[in-house]
């Protein structure tokens, strides 16, 4: 099997794309014959050396895939059924998607029923993950209410978009840069502000009250600001660290002081036992038309090193994806 491997940490060229030995499948475990997979910023860090000796390389990257199961042995999945997967240490403790085949505990790979295209559902699975639970499970956000997404553009930014659109609030949308605005605004964010580092006072224009709910992806940095656009008793979710800022403590405190709940989400725990329904449901969203899926650009795995600098580079809005055959219908 072809798979892109990072032997060395680095920046987007140390990844190369080379022959490997197929896994052999084994109980408890599936190997995924995978058909795409949607890049995260967090393999970003990884590819970089940032995870210290949590990573050994040589390593295949990689925390989602979508495919097909190949084999799975004394499992209830049968070969060819379509599947997606992600995180439960993939990319990070053993080698994860970045490649035409890989063995993934049973317990993260979770069977789907779709016609989207590979493209498509390479699309959801992390970035929805981590949006829903953010926006429907944490912030609790309701028709007719108001919420700032800041770091409006980014996939996650994107997902959190189109979800809180369906459910009927008005949507703020933050980006640093006026090209992404259009693609925001299809998403579904009724108005998209331009950020220049503050956006609490233009925010304020339009939401003289403050805005209910505040799903904030740039991270403590800037979370300050953020929730000066916030009312009284408003609602923060901490979910993204695009600033690169980890200092959760500083943003908690910052809330706090605003009078607004404060809450964190990493991800929603992607097990087959806790993800199946809410994943059905998203992909039926974006099957219908009341998700939109976001997706923004797809490369091919030889061009993986592509891919990652246009990822790093913010320069797309929405969620990058990388195929390792042709675009045919899953399912």
């Amino acid at each position: 099997m072809r798979a892109a491997v990072v032997s060395e940490p680095g920046g987007p060229e140390v990844l190369r794309v080379e022959e490997r030995p197929t896994p052999e499948a084994r109980p408890g475990w599936v190997l995924v014959r995978v058909r795409g997979f949607g890049l995260n910023r967090s393999e970003l860090g990884t590819r970089r050396g940032d995870s210290g000796d949590a990573v050994r390389f040589p390593r295949v990257l990689g925390i989602e895939c979508v495919g097909e199961v190949a084999e799975a042995p004394g499992s209830d999945l049968e070969p060819g059924r379509t599947v997606v997967a992600a995180m439960g240490g993939m990319g990070r403790e053993f080698d994860g998607g970045y490649a035409e085949c890989a063995l993934l505990p049973r317990e993260h790979v979770i069977p789907i029923s779709t016609t989207l295209p590979w493209s498509r559902l390479a699309a959801l699975p992390e970035t929805f993950a981590t949006a829903w639970g953010s926006v429907v499970k944490t912030l609790r956000l309701e028709r007719g209410e108001t919420i700032l997404v800041r770091g409006g553009s980014s996939s996650v930014g994107m997902a959190a978009i189109t979800i809180a659109s369906e459910l009927g609030a008005t949507v703020i949308a933050t980006t640093r840069q006026e090209a992404k605005r259009a693609a925001m605004e299809e998403q579904g964010a009724d108005h998209v502000v331009i950020d220049p580092g503050s956006i609490a006072e233009e925010v304020r224009r339009i939401a003289p009250d403050g805005v209910d709910a505040l799903f904030e992806l740039v991270g403590p940095r800037v979370i300050a600001d953020s929730v000066a656009a916030v009312r009284s008793g408003g609602r923060v979710c901490l979910s993204g660290y695009l600033a690169e800022s980890w200092d959760v403590d500083s943003a908690r405190a910052a809330v706090a002081a605003a009078g607004a709940s404060f809450a964190t989400f990493g991800s929603i725990e992607v097990s087959d036992d806790a993800y199946r329904e809410p994943l059905q449901a998203i992909v039926e969203a974006v099957e219908s038309g009341r998700y939109r899926d976001g997706l923004a650009r797809v490369f091919e795995l030889d061009e993986i090193a592509d891919a990652h600098r246009l990822m790093e580079d913010d320069g797309v809005a929405g969620k990058v994806v990388v195929l390792t055959g042709a675009d045919g219908p899953a399912g």
